[in-house]
């Protein structure tokens, strides 16, 4: 599968991540779109490592998963 393809799915995860935080009033739904949104940069970040040959986008993107499941921990325990 060629990278560009990889690039264009984020891109398209992210549009649907932002129109979903515009559009929807739950917040829930508002927070899984927030989550779609880092999981599309995360898909870029992966894609940029791999096209350089390097690791440090795998890094940046496991920790931004690491951040992201606290950010929905505590936004959950403050919605509920």
């Amino acid at each position: 599968m060629p990278i560009a393809n990889y690039l264009y799915l984020a891109a398209i995860l992210f549009t649907i991540g932002a129109v979903g935080v515009i559009v929807r009033r739950n917040a829930i739904v508002v927070f899984m779109c927030i989550e779609l949104m880092l999981n599309a940069a995360n898909l870029a970040f992966v894609t940029f490592a791999r096209i350089n040959g390097n690791l440090e986008g795998q890094v940046v993107a496991f920790f931004t998963m690491v951040v992201a499941a606290c950010e929905v921990v505590v936004g959950l325990a403050i919605i509920v």
